[in-house]
């Protein structure tokens, strides 16, 4: 079946940087578009960043467009995010999400994609 599992987030202060995981599994990531979400306290989910099977990406969240990468490694099955000059407005749960399909075309709205790992919290605090 298919599995999103996040790992690196982590309290850090303003100004770092952090990448983020996303270990997938079950389904073929070199044909299959992936990405990011995220979700503040009290706030709703926003895409971030997706990519689609042959490596095409797209940035939605103007507030991180020039301080994030999302990036994949097809041999492993890992998906990445790094976010620089990370700010305390950048505190959130962090989500890796896919609707399987080949493109990000309904990557923007949460309600469209299928399955969700269980997140991984960025706390940014001086």
């Amino acid at each position: 079946q298919v599995q999103l599992v996040e790992s690196g987030g982590t309290l850090v202060q303003p100004g770092e940087s952090l990448r983020l995981s996303c270990a997938a599994s079950g389904f073929t990531l070199n044909r299959t578009a992936i990405g990011w979400f995220r979700q503040a306290p009290g706030k709703e989910r926003e895409a971030i960043s997706c990519m689609a099977k042959h490596g095409a990406w797209d940035i939605y969240l103007d507030s991180v467009k020039d301080r994030v990468a999302i990036s994949k490694d097809n041999d492993v099955n890992m998906v990445y995010l790094r976010v620089s000059n990370l700010k305390p407005e950048d505190t959130a749960y962090y989500y890796c999400a896919t609707d399987l399909q080949k493109y990000c075309v309904n990557f923007r709205r949460s309600s469209n994609m299928n399955y969700w790992g269980k997140g991984t919290a960025i706390m940014v605090s001086s």
